[in-house]
């Protein structure tokens, strides 16, 4: 019983700690203040906390809800939209509602799995390239705090990879402690959510919430269910497509963005490590969805010590998060020689910055490679 409980706890520290600094890089630079960024990561850790003890335990399976760190990622490089957060806002109601019609419709789900992998993948990275070069630009600026955060990040993957980005975590926070000091002495606050009221804007409709769909749906959700049913756990889509779009349109009324299957934590609580029983592995996503709910009691003090943190450092760390979803997503873009240079092509396009009419470059993206793939397809 010991064991299932420790894996559920540690693979919602991973989760928190890998990637929070994402999440509240993206919400900043879609122009959520202090307060309304500190809400959104609030009400993430609420949605996957209920949602995953709730799935866990009416399927007695271990189903893992997370938040979409591509996704995060996404609104991080795509600046503010015209409106500002508001319209961010509505542009996170429009993608929850577009996960509700995936579970509602199937030919729309399998319309959106069969965009090709390679075009989806050269998409996110993409998206990603910006964020991955923060570290070196932050070792170029901030030697003595970006150093030690990337040598200690280098070491614990060859230590333990697991580790190896909470540990740069844990690092760069002891590095603002003795510098500038953390705000408030690192005090606990009381969580709170702030109500925003959204704006719907064409841009942001384009440019963030059909970017963030088709991110969240081809590198969190099918790859959440392939992990899933690789260890034996048949699950429907319909259910989750449901209550994550419902619980993400809820949440986005308080700066949320998507909720989605997770990947990675869904690995450490559906496999062997978590319990020799498969029936008995339910336990380890009920307290992964219990670690959650807990760290939405810290995560006002996580919000504070970003927001007074270098920015540069904050986009430092995530880097070093989505190293491995970059290079992953670079593998899948390239492998095949057919589509190969509509999925360069996407990559360039978004990583460009490319805006046009107020819609952001990953939308250009996918008409640019898209269109060229289908060019080449045509007969001549």
């Amino acid at each position: 019983m010991v064991q299932p409980i420790l894996l559920g706890l540690l693979a919602a520290f991973v989760g928190f700690a890998s990637s929070f600094a994402v999440v509240l890089q993206g919400f900043t630079a879609v122009g959520a203040s202090p307060a309304q960024a500190a809400s959104g990561l609030v009400m993430l850790c609420l949605l996957m906390g209920l949602l995953g003890a709730g799935f866990s335990i009416v399927w007695r399976m271990p189903i893992s809800i997370a938040w979409s760190t591509p996704g995060a990622a996404l609104l991080a490089t795509s600046g503010m939209p015209e409106g500002g957060f508001p319209a961010a806002v509505g542009a996170f109601l429009a993608a929850s509602a577009l996960l509700v019609v995936a579970g509602l419709w199937r030919p729309f789900a399998r319309a959106v799995e069969r965009i090709p992998p390679a075009i989806a993948a050269a998409m996110l990275a993409g998206v990603l390239l910006d964020l991955c070069l923060a570290p070196v630009r932050a070792v170029g600026a901030l030697p003595w705090l970006a150093l030690p955060v990337v040598l200690v990040w280098a070491v614990m993957l060859r230590v333990q990879r697991l580790w190896a980005v909470p540990a740069a975590v844990l690092v760069a926070v002891i590095a603002l402690a003795a510098g500038p000091g953390l705000p408030g002495g690192g005090a606990w606050q009381p969580p709170t959510l702030v109500w925003v009221t959204p704006s719907f804007e064409w841009g942001a409709m384009v440019g963030i919430a059909l970017p963030l769909f088709l991110v969240t749906m081809a590198s969190q959700n099918l790859p959440g269910f392939a992990v899933l049913s690789a260890n034996g756990y048949d699950i429907k889509m319909r259910p989750v497509f449901l209550a994550t779009g419902a619980g993400s349109f809820l949440g986005g009324f308080f700066g949320g963005q998507l909720v989605n299957l997770a990947a990675i934590t869904a690995a450490l609580c559906a496999g062997p490590e978590a319990h020799p029983d498969p029936k008995r592995r339910w336990i380890a996503g009920v307290f992964a969805s219990l670690g959650y709910l807990g760290f939405a009691l810290v995560a006002g003090v996580a919000a504070a010590v970003v927001a007074a943190a270098p920015p540069l450092l904050i986009q430092a760390v995530a880097g070093l998060a989505l190293l491995a979803s970059l290079a992953g997503a670079l593998s899948i873009a390239l492998a095949q020689e057919p589509t190969r240079l509509p999925a360069i092509v996407t990559f360039v396009v978004v990583a460009s910055g490319l805006s046009v009419g107020g819609i952001g470059p990953a939308f250009w993206g996918l008409v640019a490679g898209g269109g060229l793939m289908f060019l080449l397809r045509r007969p001549a």
